[in-house]
């Protein structure tokens, strides 16, 4: 499964959870996930952790999308038509479900759970895949890696591989790519990567040997999960930053646990990742774009699926910029900048955007969710923070989540009204505040 939403934004907002005092040895970040929906009335939504502002890549990783257990009855399953990537590498890995996939090299495969699919897009490549009819019930990841600069138009290539399992402590691994638990894939990769699903037994602990140099993501698909002591949820993306030998993990819970393990050498080259391109630059971006929309010979032809190719999106009025993951902890768990950026995390079950300044709530803006509209109506940023620009962050980076998301804003704060006159990038997903919302809002908030 590829990034199939029909309004792509760059991606922008995510959050850190505060973690609380500092702890020795390396931080772990928690990243949580957000709801995407990827387009249609039946749609399928994903749960994606990667990218977002807390950062962009584990490693080589820059991309995460976790969706299922769907009920294919339900939701229609995975039909996405030829559709191009550039500058990057697709790794689908399933739990339960199958797939068909075929790409502009001639390939047809299936993928199935516990088998890699790896896909190399480099200079370009074009796929589609879609859920058999034998499909019940679909549950998977879908992973992207950003290719370095010397490989980023690397040839077209497609890689199957099924891993064995290997035995660690209290479960099993099965590697697809890298090396762990003595067990090494032979997928070859462009950077030094870590892949594998994990397994363990209630109450089991794990203490994984690792590459120092690496940092890792672990991403739990179900159970309660620590990671270096810090628990994790399902869909929750906890990061361990380098410089340990062993990770620990734990299964807190009275049922099996499963989660996916990331890892890699901190990749230090800035990316523009836009719909499903990884450039440098924004020229490179539109450039991809512009072959793709005229049928280019760039990404070749998928053959034998019944349908139509899905269009590029129309790029953002405003220029594509290259980002890269902030600053890094220090080992003893304490920011290296002296004056941490403030923070924007969704607290959904209160209806609002948080800001938090070194973990301590600085300011909130509320909403209510009418339909496919986010209708904003009050900001408030405590007076202790400020005259430190606080707000306009906020509402920045909760806009930028609204597109994300595939909603539309509603502006009736008058704060919110106030930032859109003057952010003019916003006004394609905004509508106007009617008596009819008004009354609809009131009876929402009493």
């Amino acid at each position: 499964m590829s990034n199939a939403e029909s309004d792509a934004a760059e991606p922008r907002c995510g959050a850190e959870r505060d973690q609380g005092p500092a702890r020795e040895g390396p931080r772990v970040e928690v990243l949580p996930p957000r709801d995407v929906p990827l387009g249609g009335p039946r749609a399928m939504t994903v749960r994606r952790t990667l990218p977002q502002r807390a950062r962009t890549t584990i490693g080589a990783w820059c991309f995460a999308d976790h969706y299922g257990p769907d009920d294919v009855a339900e939701s229609g399953g995975m039909d996405v038509g030829p559709h191009p990537h550039t500058g990057l590498q697709t790794v689908s890995w399933l739990f339960s479900g199958e797939i068909e996939h075929r790409d502009s090299l001639g390939t047809h495969a299936y993928v199935r759970p516990g088998e890699l699919n790896l896909m190399t897009g480099g200079r370009g490549i074009c796929h589609s895949e879609v859920s058999t009819p034998a499909t019940t019930v679909l549950h998977g990841v879908q992973l992207w890696v950003a290719l370095p600069a010397d490989h980023r138009d690397a040839p077209r290539d497609f890689r199957h591989y099924v891993p064995r399992p290997v035995p660690v402590g209290g479960g099993e691994a099965r590697v697809f790519l890298g090396s762990l638990a003595g067990d090494t894939s032979p997928v070859p990769t462009f950077s030094p990567l870590l892949g594998a699903e994990l397994i363990l037994d209630p109450g089991a602990t794990a203490t994984l040997a690792v590459d120092p140099s690496f940092e890792h993501g672990l991403l739990v698909d179900s159970g309660n999960v620590t990671l270096a002591g810090t628990p994790l949820r399902p869909a929750e993306l906890g990061c361990h930053a380098p410089g340990t030998g062993t990770l620990t993990l734990t299964n807190t819970g009275e049922t099996p646990a499963r989660a996916v393990l990331l890892g890699g050498t901190p990749f230090e080259e800035p990316l523009v990742m836009w719909w499903n391109f990884i450039g440098r630059d924004h020229d490179e971006i539109a450039e991809a774009r512009e072959a793709w929309q005229r049928g280019s010979s760039r990404f070749g032809s998928v053959e034998g699926y019944d349908g139509d190719r899905i269009p590029a999106p129309v790029l953002p009025n405003a220029t594509l910029t290259p980002r890269r993951n902030p600053a890094r902890p220090s080992s003893e768990g304490r920011p290296m900048t002296s004056s941490p950026a403030p923070v924007v995390e969704l607290a959904d079950h209160r209806h609002r955007y948080e800001i938090l300044v070194d973990g301590r709530l600085a300011g909130f803006t509320e909403y209510r969710d009418r339909e496919a509209q986010r209708v904003f109506f009050h900001t408030e940023i405590d007076e202790e923070f400020a005259g430190q620009g606080l707000a306009s962050v906020l509402v920045q980076q909760a806009l930028d989540d609204v597109r994300t998301s595939g909603k539309r804003i509603v502006p009736v704060c008058p704060y919110v009204a106030k930032f859109l006159l003057k952010h003019e990038e916003f006004a394609d997903i905004t509508d106007l505040v009617t008596p009819d919302i008004r009354h609809w809002l009131r009876t929402e908030i009493g």
